[in-house]
């Protein structure tokens, strides 16, 4: 072979070699490129799960003010001519358009009783007519119904548990948009069947009966019942499970 036909043969070697080591080169840095591209989303998916949880303990945390904001234009101060409690809507609207409400029996037990059925609620300038729709007495739980549009809040899908933190709203001796705060204390048994009070620390007096005891996520866990008059700071609380279970408008 002729000395210009191997240095040909010579170059073509050479060509070869470096296009596959720059194959090589482009293939290791496409393996390169993956691998970071799977880092960054790895990275990007815990940040997510962090923030996730970081999200997740300020919406438990407890903050009265923004409580009583969100919750206070659902509640209402319940008028039946010889007796004032509180009464707050619930759930989504109701099949006509209007709104779902739950009380205490004991604060319509009078109008119950005498068949009219008819009760008033109002909030600062607003009030309304209602009617009693159901009731049980011996749970001691009431459905109103208006034809006006309140927003209505949303219920606890779990149990209440001691030291949680709440909110009761409600109208205390007459006097309207009342908030104390305060945490579950305790579960006492109820002589009916449907399962223990929630026992908690919050001052209520006449009045709340049938408001909502809220917790931090802006749930209702149960509705203000009674409060026991030979001890401050000692109120109960019918959980809202049992009104949610026989009405079913939550």
């Amino acid at each position: 072979m002729s000395w210009p036909g191997v240095v040909a043969l010579a170059l073509v070697a050479v060509l070869l070699a470096l296009t596959g080591f720059q194959a090589y080169q482009i293939n290791d840095l496409g393996n390169d490129l993956d691998a970071a591209r799977a880092e960054l989303a790895k990275a990007d998916a815990e940040g997510g799960k962090r923030v996730e949880a970081i999200e997740n303990r300020l919406a438990t945390q407890f903050d009265a003010e923004k409580i009583a904001a969100k919750s206070l234009p659902s509640v209402f101060r319940v008028r039946t001519g010889q007796s004032i409690g509180t009464a707050f809507a619930v759930g989504a609207a109701a099949s006509d358009g209007g709104t779902n409400l739950l009380t205490n029996f004991h604060v319509i037990e009078d109008v119950w009783d005498s068949g009219t059925k008819k009760v008033k609620i109002e909030h600062a300038d607003q009030l309304y007519d209602a009617t009693v729709v159901a009731g049980d007495k011996k749970a001691d739980i009431a459905q109103l119904h208006t034809t006006a549009k309140i927003p209505g809040l949303k219920v606890a899908a779990g149990e209440a548990k001691s030291g949680q933190q709440i909110l009761v709203v409600g109208a205390p001796l007459g006097l309207k948009d009342t908030v104390t705060s305060g945490v579950v204390s305790a579960f006492r048994a109820q002589s009916s069947q449907h399962g223990p009070y929630i026992q908690f620390d919050a001052p209520i007096n006449p009045g709340n009966s049938g408001g909502p005891v809220i917790n931090a996520a802006y749930e209702v866990i149960g509705i203000a019942s009674a409060k026991y008059t030979e001890a401050e700071g000692l109120g109960l609380a019918i959980p809202i499970k049992i009104a949610c279970d026989e009405f079913s408008i939550c």
